[in-house]
Formats: structure tokens, C-alpha cells, sequence
């Protein structure tokens, strides 16, 4: 698991109250509460256990060995995160003064597929701007709406005097690309403006008990039609491994319409709601809490397919992403 400055991906962030033993504020003291934190209250276990043979107590025993209560704070913090990355998760994350760790691989070790240089190229430089949206009409009448994070917020009326301006399109495309993740009301918010009827989205669960498999019912989600200006045209949503959390959830939504049509790479995933506890040192824990499924009860942790994969190719004018979408929105 490797440290960097925080980068918020996360759907929301929840503080949990646990109940459990009190253990000393030593090296071994947090070390136990950490194991224990997670053993009763992150959601995937089950889940990576059966993909990739992830074993919760023999990670106890791999990295128990490492700690010692003579080591220094930022010994301990390593030994901590190495073992937090056994969980392959990029909700989970350590926290103290110095430092953050996290796991970034679901996107570190994968294409990009996006390129700063060209989407300076498709949006030029008199885009408009709505909020969180940048977006223009490209030369062939096709929409193009880029959304970077859902951080960002937007607002009924943004969405109205952008879906207003771009009303006479022959399709939109709505680049989510790089999009870590942010409040998921903001992801519902838009997926809205693309539904005509009440669908059913998804499933989630939550926690019920300390056991690995204690969990509610799952519990479906829908998505209700927005109450203002719709879109009814034909919809890319551009997608690639750094698309995360929030920005996933989105496209597992948006894929469940019939008009719309996912473009690009694999997301990154990111299907659990995540809560947070503290550890005897004050060191902050996150972890994922209540999976979230697709409309068919599949895991979405590790991400979705797109409908049409493409790369973002070689050339260094255009961007076969985008590109893929202008064509398969007028053929």
C-alpha cells in the first residue's frame, strides 16, 4: 500500500461507531484493533476470498511477525497499510499526521486511456461552464459533457440550462473518464436526466453482525426520473480503470438504460459504502462497509466492461474514445 497526500474517491465517508475490546496504545496494542476493526466490519471478505483466495486470518499471522512495540510510528504505519493492501481495495485507508495510505493499483497497473492533451483539444477554450460541467457542441452536432469528479457539485439548474443548450444535438457524450468519485447524490442527480420510468439499479446490503457473512437482505435501488428536463437521445458514457466509487456506481446506473451506451476500458470499481473507526493512536481507518450490486445482484467491486471496449489509440489529435462515441451515435 503505498502513502501520498489524501485523494477523496470515495462515495461517502461514514464514522462508525465500533464496539470493541479496548486494546493499548502500543505498536502491538493498534496493530490488534486494526485486525479486529476490519475482521468484524468490512463487507468483502466473502467476495475475495473467492476471487482472488484472500484469507483474513492468515494475513493476521503474515503480519503479526513484523510487529514489534520497539518499532517507530512510521515502521508501523508501513507494516499496516502493507497488510490493509491485502484487501485490494482503494476505499480503505490509513490516516495520521504525516501520512495516507492507500491502495491505488485498481488503477496504477492499467492503461490510462485519457489524455490531458486531447481533451484540451476537444473542449477548446470557449467551453461552457455549468458548475462541475464543462461542456460544447463538437463540429458534428454531438454533445459532449465532461464531468471530472463528482466532488464537483451540480444543481437542477445546471442540468437544465445544460441539457437546454445541448437539446438540439444529434447524441451526447458524457466523459467520466478519471473520475475518482465523490457524493453519490451527484451521480443519481445526473443518471436521472436519462431515465423515463422508475428502474431498478441495483442492490445493497449492510452489515448486521461481527461475521464475515452477517448481512441484511438486499435491498434494491432504484432510480426515479427526474422531475425537470429529460434527455431522450442516444447517450455514450466514456469510461476507463480510473473511473471509481461514485463515478462507478454511475456507469453500473447508466448502464441499465436503454439509450446508453458505455465506451472506453474496464472501471475501476469501488461498490462499497465506506465508514471509518479510529485506532488506540488516533490513526484514522476507512474501509468498505455495505457492498452495493448491480440490477442483476453482481459485485461491482472490481468494476464493469464496458459495451464496446476501446483504447484511447497512438495519434495525437484524436482521441479514439471519443471518437468511437461520435460514430456510434450517428450511424
Amino acid at each position: 500500500m503505498k502513502k501520498f497526500p489524501v485523494y477523496l474517491v470515495a462515495l461517502i465517508t461514514l464514522v462508525s461507531c465500533v464496539d470493541q475490546a479496548e486494546q493499548d496504545n502500543t505498536p502491538s496494542g493498534n496493530f490488534e484493533a486494526l485486525w479486529q476493526i476490519m475482521d468484524e466490519h468490512y463487507c468483502f471478505f466473502d467476495y475475495k476470498q473467492h476471487a482472488y483466495g484472500l484469507d483474513w486470518n492468515e494475513v493476521y499471522n503474515k503480519y503479526k511477525v513484523r510487529v514489534s512495540d520497539k518499532m517507530k510510528e512510521d515502521q508501523l504505519f508501513e507494516v499496516l497499510c502493507d497488510m490493509l493492501s491485502e484487501l485490494r481495495d482503494g476505499h480503505v485507508n490509513l490516516v495520521y499526521s504525516s501520512d495516507y495510505g492507500r491502495y491505488w493499483a485498481w488503477q496504477e497497473d492499467y492503461p490510462k486511456n485519457f489524455s490531458d492533451s486531447l481533451e484540451r483539444r476537444y473542449l477548446g477554450t470557449d467551453y461552457k461552464i455549468a458548475s462541475g460541467l464543462r461542456y460544447r457542441v463538437l463540429d458534428d452536432n454531438i454533445g459532449y459533457i465532461r464531468y471530472e469528479s463528482f466532488q464537483n457539485p451540480i444543481g437542477e439548474g445546471n442540468l437544465d440550462d445544460v441539457l437546454s443548450y445541448l437539446a438540439l444535438c444529434r447524441g451526447l457524450i458524457i466523459d467520466i473518464r478519471n473520475n475518482g468519485g465523490g457524493e453519490l447524490t451527484n451521480a443519481e442527480l445526473l443518471a436521472a436526466r436519462f431515465v423515463h420510468e422508475k428502474t431498478l439499479v441495483g442492490y445493497m446490503q449492510h452489515k448486521t453482525g461481527t461475521g464475515h457473512n452477517d448481512f441484511s437482505d438486499m435491498e434494491p435501488q432504484y432510480l426515479e426520473p427526474s422531475r425537470n428536463l429529460r434527455w431522450h437521445k442516444p447517450v455514450c458514457v466514456l469510461t476507463n480503470r480510473s473511473v471509481y466509487s461514485a463515478a462507478n456506481t454511475f456507469a453500473v446506473m447508466m448502464r441499465t438504460l436503454p439509450n446508453v451506451t458505455l465506451i472506453g476500458d474496464h472501471t475501476g470499481g469501488g461498490s462499497g459504502m465506506p465508514m471509518s473507526n479510529s485506532l488506540p493512536n488516533g490513526w484514522s481507518v476507512r474501509y468498505s462497509a455495505c457492498p452495493m450490486y448491480d440490477q442483476n445482484r453482481q459485485q461491482t467491486e472490481f468494476g464493469i466492461d464496458p459495451d464496446i471496449q476501446v483504447g484511447i489509440g497512438s495519434s495525437t489529435t484524436e482521441d479514439e474514445i471519443i471518437e468511437t462515441a461520435r460514430k456510434w451515435l450517428v450511424q
